[in-house]
């Protein structure tokens, strides 16, 4: 069981699944992302081994390959009937890496349940009832939940509500593209009247350091463990919206947000250290980040 208190000191979490699974070697196919390397039986050691390889770099969290295995993404590809040999299969391959390091935790990771990088304007009912449909399937697999990538203060609501049930805590990452704002428009220090006693703290999730920094201080206001998981994309506000461009020309994101070079191993633990001493305790990567980059942060707990 993990404490309520676990992320009052430094953790370390991993880095990005999807991406470098694609750079490991996993085909690209079409918006099935990550969720093919967990379809493709052939495929499970790769994730196994980038859980293993993450773990090996210092990673004291791993979070379930279930980013591209929600309900809306397996509709798009014809596989709705996979929903949930998926997200148990995910979830296992996570436990396996776990038995091999009984230290580590892991994390139910919970994605935006409709668009990325979109806030997602459906009924509440629905977005609790796919929220809680993917919650029951990780549940005998996790520690706790990761809200993963979210973008409006509506949605961390309706995930509160939808995993009350499993008696699980909770680990909110919410994004924001670029400035202040989530992409709802809303405001970090929203989430004060939201967020209850089963949250182990707020991170932005698939962020640029630039974007991190200038919402330090409102994470750091909410009283709570704060931290992040920083990308290496060169944007991720996409004039059309990242869903259309993704389904209309490539299968590999980075292909339209395109890959910072300046983020080297060393960059980010530079970059990781000023955000610790300003008080973040969760220190983590997200897309285009690798076991080399968790390396290099985890030498600066």
């Amino acid at each position: 069981m993990i404490s309520r208190n676990f992320f009052n000191q430094t953790r370390i979490l991993d880095g990005g699944m999807g991406q470098e699974l694609l750079a490991r070697g996993l085909p690209s196919n079409s918006t099935l992302w990550s969720a093919s390397a967990i379809l493709h039986e052939k495929y499970n050691p790769l994730v196994l081994d980038t859980h293993i390889d993450y773990i090996k770099a210092g990673a004291e969290i791993i979070v379930t390959t279930t980013f591209a295995t929600r309900q809306k993404r397996l509709k798009e590809n014809n596989l709705q009937d996979k929903f949930e040999y998926l997200n148990k299969k995910a979830g296992e391959i996570a436990l396996n890496a776990k038995k091999r390091f009984p230290h580590v935790f892991v994390a139910g990771g919970l994605p935006p349940q409709n668009l990325t990088y979109e806030a997602d304007e459906r009924d509440e009912k629905d977005i609790i009832e796919n929220l809680k449909d993917q919650a029951r399937v990780l549940k005998p697999y996790v520690d706790f939940f990761y809200f993963d990538v979210w973008s409006s203060i509506k949605e961390v609501k309706c995930g509160i509500e939808a995993i009350s049930e499993f008696e699980k805590p909770y680990l909110v990452g919410i994004h924001i593209s670029e400035g202040t704002n989530l992409p709802s428009g809303e405001n970090i220090s929203d989430l004060k009247n939201i967020i209850n006693d089963k949250a182990l703290g707020v991170m932005l999730s698939c962020v640029s350091p630039e974007n991190f920094d200038k919402n330090l201080y409102e994470l750091k206001s909410l009283g709570v463990p704060f931290g992040f998981k920083l990308n290496g994309f060169i944007k991720t506000k996409i004039k059309d919206g990242y869903t259309s461009v993704f389904l209309g020309k490539t299968s590999n994101p980075n292909e339209f947000l395109g890959k910072r070079k300046d983020l080297t191993p060393d960059k980010i633990a530079e970059i990781a250290k000023k955000f610790k001493e300003a008080g973040a305790t969760i220190l983590g990567g997200c897309c285009e980040t690798s076991p080399s980059h968790i390396e290099a942060i985890s030498r600066i707990k």
